[in-house]
């Protein structure tokens, strides 16, 4: 039984069968997302989610929406680098830039969740409209360029974090550090989040700031991880460090990212970024050159990153941790990417496609193996 503001509700017939639940929530979501496809996605993504926050407040709710979404069970949780993850489903880094939704997150049965991108300054973006959705392609365009509220903010909401969700600190540089001092933003916000956050993540890879994809050229790259490596090393616990790659790299490329793996140490990699190519689109080219810039996420990248996750999981060896992300709606999206050599898997695009019950379709489909 659950009390709220002096009301006795009897919860226990709602959880009588799991197959009506997701039903129900699934058939909820579908007939709210028209609604929430009228609004600007910015905007939607914000109300939406204060929305939620709101509705969290009121007693009782929060812990019936995590009897919902939350499927625990010993038999999800798996060790990645030396971390224990209750699931294997994360949030990949975008969604909660500024480390906002973390206890809402945590109720909606993730796993672990990545915030950021964090930059060392605060940095509003690229001029909007910035965000669009593709939805005949279950796709997302974006060109938001690393806005967030930067290192200092992060860190003080970091504070508060829930108890029992990993938390994933994803660092870029600001748009205005020139490439030949980019060392210098990675460090500042790597040291600023070391006691806050339980891994990083460092992106080079997002098409949307000017320059930055030249750091994930061997030389600067190598030089970058080898500084943080260095950085980690002066503190007294370690905190696993995944580099963060693009799926439009060459073979010859992803050989060069297995070797510096394998050389500087890092914990792993997570496959993949947003795509710059626009193949294979059911939508116009006419809208997608409306659009303009930006990297594509979703269902069109699904069988890239996948592919590149195989392609790295099998010329490593298994020798390394992968984290796969990209395309992933459904449970099968997400077998797939284990299938093919992760370890752990993120969505984002597939949430705003196919609503929160997502995480929980996943967690039970993977149980049910």
């Amino acid at each position: 039984m659950l009390v709220a503001g002096g009301r006795t509700f009897a919860i226990h017939s709602f959880f009588n069968n799991q197959q009506k639940e997701s039903s129900y929530f699934c058939t909820m979501y579908r007939a709210l997302k028209p609604l929430i496809f009228l609004l600007e996605p910015e905007r939607a993504h914000e109300w939406t989610m204060v929305l939620l926050t709101l509705v969290c407040k009121i007693p009782g709710v929060s812990a019936l929406l995590r009897a919902f979404y939350s499927v625990e069970s010993a038999a999800l949780e798996v060790e990645v680098a030396g971390l224990k993850f209750p699931n294997p489903v994360g949030l990949a880094a975008g969604f909660d830039k500024d480390a906002r939704w973390l206890q809402q997150m945590r109720i909606l049965g993730f796993g672990f969740v990545e915030i950021g991108t964090v930059t060392p300054l605060p940095q509003t973006g690229n001029p909007k409209p910035r965000l669009f959705r593709l939805p005949e392609d279950k796709g997302i365009i974006n060109r938001m360029g690393f806005n967030n509220t930067g290192m200092v903010a992060a860190v003080t909401r970091l504070q508060s974090r829930p108890p029992g969700l990993i938390v994933g600190g994803n660092i870029g540089k600001n748009k205005i550090t020139p490439n030949e001092q980019a060392e210098s933003d990675y460090v500042q916000s790597f040291n600023a989040l070391y006691d806050y956050v339980d891994y990083f993540v460092v992106n080079v890879s997002s098409p949307n700031t000017p320059g930055l994809r030249e750091l994930q050229e061997r030389e600067p790259l190598q030089r970058l991880l080898e500084t943080l490596m260095r950085e980690q090393s002066k503190h007294s616990v370690g905190r696993p460090i995944f580099l963060k790659i693009a799926p439009d790299l060459t073979n010859a490329q992803l050989d060069d990212i297995i070797d510096l793996v394998q050389t500087t140490g890092i914990a792993g990699i997570i496959a993949t970024n947003t795509t710059i190519s626009r193949d294979g689109l059911i939508t116009s080219a006419a809208e997608i050159k409306q659009m303009g810039s930006g990297g594509l996420s979703g269902a069109p990248l699904r069988a890239r990153s996948t592919e590149v996750i195989r392609y790295l999981h099998k010329k490593s060896l298994g020798t390394f941790p992968i984290i796969g992300v990209g395309g992933i709606c459904g449970p099968k999206d997400a077998q797939e990417k284990l299938d093919a050599g992760a370890s752990l898997v993120q969505v984002y695009s597939g949430l705003v496609h196919e609503g929160p019950a997502l995480v929980k379709r996943i967690n039970k489909s993977l149980l049910a193996r």
